[in-house]
């Protein structure tokens, strides 16, 4: 899948099991996770001028996301968001 323009492919990390006192969190009470890796990547926004701005994120990278973000999709059975380069909020180390 190569998503077009200035949009990328993420699929969601699992989030945590449990909390940091050792709980378990079941499923029905877990979120769904803000942060994802980038799978695919498009070639970047075209400015007014016809000119391709290059992508700031690539393949790869792990980044945080709104939590409305995207349009939410399954790709293979897991979880994948399309969305815009503007909605990633962050790009982790």
């Amino acid at each position: 899948m190569k998503p077009l323009n200035d949009r990328v492919l993420v699929k969601r990390l699992e989030s945590e099991e449990k909390t940091a006192g050792g709980l378990f969190i079941p499923d029905a009470a877990k979120e769904k996770p803000s942060k994802g890796e980038i799978v695919a990547c498009g070639p970047g926004k075209m400015t007014e001028n016809g000119v391709r701005a290059a992508m700031e994120v690539k393949v790869g990278d792990v980044v945080l996301f709104s939590k409305y973000a995207g349009t939410e999709i399954k790709v293979n059975g897991a979880d994948h968001i399309i969305m815009r380069e503007d909605d990633i909020l962050a790009i982790l180390d």
